[in-house]
């Protein structure tokens, strides 16, 4: 649910082609930001730079993804656009508003570009994994399959050039679900959310994005099995993947990918 543009600004711009040397003027469509405050209970937590669409989603995945609670412990998700940018208060259970004095606080905005910004101590920043269980299996055809399709369902990143997208298939690598923000870590916690408000299990995760800790330590509390991107992941990242037994994937193109962890997973 979209309740800014994501795309709210067509500007003109001198366009000059090096090869031709010509000049020419054109209207390009540029993603938005905003900033979206996450209330919990009525009380501010953190603000992040996101595209503002989606934003009971990325509420409700960053609740999930950062551990304050889990989806039955939220009780409602409601969002108001103010001046500044847009608020979205998550009211948990009493259950859950015991244990969130507990959660990291963030005491800095989380840029479109950031997944840790605003954490005040060092143990809070990588913090353990439980292991997921193992399985399923699925070809390595699905991975492919489900890349072609994301190609032509990022309606944002194909119009503007400037956001990432975060998917969400099937074994057989029929998607199930998008979700689309000029930060992929935003991207990530929007799908994260949209498959628990809706209900959606399913064992890929596709990223079009470089993959870090932080898209591991998302996509491993959020149960995602196997987590594929296009880019390579980092050192650490693949240390977590292990640690987490999720089957981590990555470099993936049209003629391939590889498989840095737990590739019991991924039939030969």
């Amino acid at each position: 649910m979209s309740l800014l543009p994501p795309v709210t600004e067509i500007r003109s711009a001198r366009q000059r082609n090096h090869h031709a040397g010509t000049d020419q003027s054109i209207e390009r469509p540029l993603a938005d930001e905003a900033a979206i405050g996450i209330l919990f209970d009525g009380r501010p937590h953190a603000v992040l730079m996101a595209t503002p669409a989606d934003v009971e989603d990325l509420a409700v995945g960053f609740t999930l993804s950062e551990r304050i609670a889990t989806a039955g412990q939220i009780d409602s998700v409601a969002f108001e656009v103010v001046a500044e940018g847009i608020q979205v208060d998550v009211r948990l259970t009493a259950g859950a508003r015991a244990g969130k004095a507990k959660a990291r606080a963030r005491t800095l905005e989380g840029r479109s570009s950031c997944g840790l910004c605003g954490v005040q101590r060092l143990a809070a920043a990588v913090r353990p994994l439980e292991a997921l269980a193992d399985g399923p299996v699925i070809e390595g055809g699905a991975i492919a399959r489900a890349f072609a399709a994301l190609e032509t369902q990022q309606a944002l990143g194909n119009l503007t050039r400037a956001a990432h997208a975060a998917a969400l298939a099937d074994a057989d690598g029929t998607l199930r679900l998008v979700r689309e923000d000029v930060g992929r870590h935003n991207a990530l916690d929007k799908l994260i959310g949209a498959a628990a408000r809706a209900g959606i299990v399913a064992p890929l995760c596709l990223l079009t994005s470089r993959c870090s800790y932080e898209m591991v330590d998302k996509a491993a509390v959020a149960g995602f099995p196997i987590l594929a991107a296009i880019s390579a992941p980092t050192a650490l990242a693949l240390r977590k993947a292990e640690e987490s037994n999720l089957t981590l994937i990555a470099l993936a193109r049209a003629d391939g990918f590889t498989v840095f962890s737990g590739g019991e997973r991924i039939a030969s």
